[in-house]
């Protein structure tokens, strides 16, 4: 399952269940109340019973939880419906005779507390049984509103490949054009053809990018010393930027990574560095404590928070989707990327490594 349907399931789900669970947990909380209630009532009739077993002469149920005596009450006091709940007992008095006799009865909790904890138990394992029905109800229906989205991301990568491969050969055919028209002198100096070649550039590097994207879910990592690659890329662009200053020491570091992946990231990272630098300006390449440094004393960036936004550029040339696909491979590699930049100073992008 890939990061955005991962998204979009647990939405769904906690949504749908959240609310079943919500009520779930409310019906059981509000059952138990009324089921309280009606318990608290039929100790109340018990007491009630037993006192008009009592002034009938009758001999109550053995009831070890009941005690009554005689009391004098003042008969101003009284009330039908007197019933006190205590910490340890339950109480009512009623009239014995007319001689202003009371019985006042009392009545143990335990047993009732023992009632009460046992309905407590039911409802408790009726409310886990229906949470876990549900959750499994919420699972297999979260699995299912998938589908149809499942289907269109799987159509519309389908296009694009096929958009992308198509794209692949007449792109290569301008470059390889542009390569030959550059021999010839005057080039340089001819606005509309130095236009058409940045615009090829660009379009080259989004047919590179887009072909990453469509791989995210296929990135496989294996453990490599990434200075190899990091020196691979470095020297493709000491051919293409000769003015730039670019540094980058000896160093170890294997982390888990994959080639294609990482190799992308440090191509969209480092075009960038040289891109937007400064005549005779640097790039840097250096790591420490498992974090990989690329330093340069460019132009800098405006809004760093907003540099990984798709579609976000500080620039007329490029198209934006450079560095949010950088972000994206990196979250698909498990790698965290910060950058620090003032304008007119330069940038630094931080790779840190699991």
């Amino acid at each position: 399952m890939l990061k955005h349907e991962k998204k979009a399931f647990w939405k769904f789900f906690i949504t749908y269940f959240g609310s079943v669970a919500l009520l779930i947990l409310a019906s059981g909380f509000f059952y138990f109340q009324e089921q309280k209630k009606t318990l608290i009532e039929k100790e109340h009739f018990s007491m009630i019973e037993f006192i008009r077993q009592v002034k009938m002469k009758q001999n109550p149920k053995n009831n070890q939880d009941i005690k009554y005596e005689m009391a004098d009450i003042e008969a101003g006091s009284f009330n039908m419906n007197n019933f006190d709940i205590q910490d340890t007992h339950f109480a009512k008095y009623m009239p014995y005779n007319w001689e202003g006799k009371f019985i006042l009865v009392k009545k143990d909790k335990t047993h009732y507390h023992e009632v009460l904890f046992s309905l407590k138990i039911y409802i408790i394992i009726i409310q886990i049984l229906l949470l876990v029905i549900f959750a499994t109800l919420s699972y297999i229906l979260s699995i299912r509103a998938l589908k149809p989205m499942r289907e269109a991301i799987v159509k519309l990568d389908n296009f694009s490949k096929d958009l992308i491969h198509d794209l692949n050969t007449p792109v290569t055919s301008i470059l390889l054009n542009i390569k030959l028209l550059e021999k010839q002198t005057g080039f340089e100096s001819n606005k509309p053809l130095m236009r058409i070649k940045h615009n090829v550039e660009d379009i080259s590097a989004l047919h590179n990018n887009l072909s990453f994207l469509l791989e995210e879910k296929n990135i496989s990592r294996e453990k490599e010393n990434i200075y190899d690659i990091v020196q691979d890329v470095i020297q493709t662009y000491e051919r293409i930027y000769p003015t730039i200053d670019f540094e980058c020491k000896d160093f170890e570091l294997y982390v888990n990574v994959n080639h294609k992946a990482f190799k992308q990231v440090l191509i969209n990272l480092l075009s960038n560095a040289c891109k937007y630098n400064r005549k005779n300006g640097f790039v840097k390449v250096y790591v420490q404590d498992k974090k990989l440094f690329i330093e340069d004393n460019g132009i800098g960036i405006k809004s760093p928070d907003a540099i990984f936004q798709r579609s976000y550029k500080e620039h007329i040339h490029g198209t934006g989707i450079g560095l949010d696909i950088v972000k994206r491979l990196c979250d698909a590699m498990n790698i965290e990327i910060e950058v620090v930049s003032k304008l007119n100073r330069g940038s630094k992008f931080i790779l840190k490594f699991e």
